[in-house]
């Protein structure tokens, strides 16, 4: 039995089609995410995108995690509350298509009183946990809007995201920054790590980010250094808000090469190891979920998100 892996995000999608095994047979990509879709044209997009792989043997399956199962997608997948391992998440699967194509649900955590959610994240911890074996310690998905994740015992136990990302961009754009930083300029080490070792300071971002322009006003940092000086600020914040267990070991970090090299550089900083996986993870995830499955296709609930 083939299956086609999709992970259909806000802006973009990827999919990969997986032979019986595992193995990644081939892999497509597509500036096509939910924002670009019109109501009603989740099937016939999804079937010119991998149309091809769903009738090139009989009995193949497609699963879709991602925005895709949002209230704004094609088919809402309700969010199954943390903690949650594989088998919980698999059982609030929803079927789009009976016996052929179905949405992984996201996840939800309560935050001091805060509701907090991811819908795509859950796949990729739970295939980081398959690639890696560790089933405890700490996960982190950097991304627009990045996960701290706690796991135990093969669970998800709970996490918390931060708007880095997204807040990188509106002060490197929209504020006052943006006249004196490049930021599309490449990662300057040295100036991310002065970042990160500032943040460590205390004081607070909202004190340390004024320090992008006055560095520049001085003639101490140009333009493109600016750019990873506030990157690692924004991530040193981050780190600076996090605790640690003496047996959490290394951190697994989720994401793009460009972004997993950003924390492990501030990882390190702190005398923290780490190590990447990249869209393996999403593969991974899936697949496990998609092997529940075959073995008790009934696990799907309903297009109404009900069992």
């Amino acid at each position: 039995m083939t299956l086609v892996a999709v992970d259909w995000g806000t802006s973009s999608l990827r999919g990969a089609l997986l032979d019986d095994a595992g193995r990644v047979v081939e892999e497509r990509a597509a500036p096509r995410g939910i924002l670009t879709v019109a109501a009603g044209g989740f099937p016939a997009l999804f079937d010119e995108l991998f149309g091809d792989w769903m009738r090139a043997a009989p009995g193949t399956r497609a699963l879709i995690s991602g925005m895709a199962g949002s209230r704004q997608g094609w088919i809402e997948a309700p969010y199954c509350p943390c903690p949650a391992g594989l088998a919980d998440v698999a059982a609030h699967v929803v079927a789009v298509e009976p016996g052929r194509i179905a949405m992984v649900p996201g996840l939800s955590a309560e935050n001091d009183g805060v509701p907090d959610v991811m819908r795509g994240e859950e796949v990729q911890l739970f295939g980081a946990m398959a690639l890696t074996g560790r089933r405890d310690g700490v996960f982190v998905l950097p991304g627009t809007h990045n996960k701290w994740v706690r796991v135990a015992a093969g669970r998800i136990a709970g996490f918390r995201t931060f708007m880095t990302g997204e807040f990188y961009a509106l002060l490197a754009t929209h504020s006052i920054l943006a006249r004196t930083i490049d930021a599309d300029a490449p990662l300057d080490e040295a100036a991310f790590r002065q970042g990160v070792a500032c943040a460590g300071h205390g004081h607070g971002l909202l004190h340390h980010a004024f320090g992008a322009r006055t560095l520049s006003l001085f003639g101490r940092m140009d333009a493109a250094s600016l750019a990873s000086y506030l990157s690692g600020l924004l991530i040193g914040e981050e780190l600076r808000t996090q605790t640690w267990d003496a047996d959490d070991g290394e951190v697994v970090l989720i994401g793009s090469p460009p972004l997993t090299r950003r924390y492990a550089l501030a990882l390190d900083a702190r005398g923290i190891a780490s190590r990447a996986l990249g869209a393996e993870a999403t593969w991974a995830g899936l697949r496990a979920l998609h092997e529940l499955h075959r073995a008790d296709p009934s696990a799907a609930s309903g297009p109404s998100g009900r069992a």
